[in-house]
């Protein structure tokens, strides 16, 4: 089984950053398609950003191009989401999901085979 636990989230006044990070553990290997979803109330829960299994490739939304960062440190097995010049509207529950077989980029939330618990990122005006 492999667990995926985020941190880093917390209250940040508009153009603030902060750096969310997706730990790995269980029966896993240190290399996987990565997502950075984040869910709003009221709101879909939405993909913000995708690694692939190499760290090749990336995907963002056009909402956080230029913004956020994703990444990943394999020697941690950890996956990092860098959020710069925050804005309101980022106000939402940020969640990790990793995909072991997959090899490129997955942007369907339900193909991710693995969620964290999620962290809540507060964008304050």
């Amino acid at each position: 089984q492999v667990q995926l636990v985020e941190s880093g989230g917390g209250l940040v006044q508009a153009g603030g950053s902060l750096r969310l990070s997706c730990a790995a553990s269980g029966r896993t290997s240190s290399r996987y398609a990565a997502g950075w979803f984040r869910q709003a109330p009221g709101n879909e829960r939405e993909l913000v950003a995708a690694l692939s299994w190499s760290g090749g490739s990336t995907y963002y939304a056009d909402s956080v191009k230029g913004r956020f960062t994703i990444s990943r440190d394999s020697a941690k097995n950890t996956v990092y989401l860098q959020m710069n010049s925050l804005k309101p509207e980022d106000t939402a529950v940020y969640y990790c999901a990793a995909d072991f077989g997959a090899r490129g980029l997955v942007v369907v939330p339900r193909l991710y085979d693995y969620w964290g618990q999620g962290t809540q990122v507060t964008v304050s005006s």
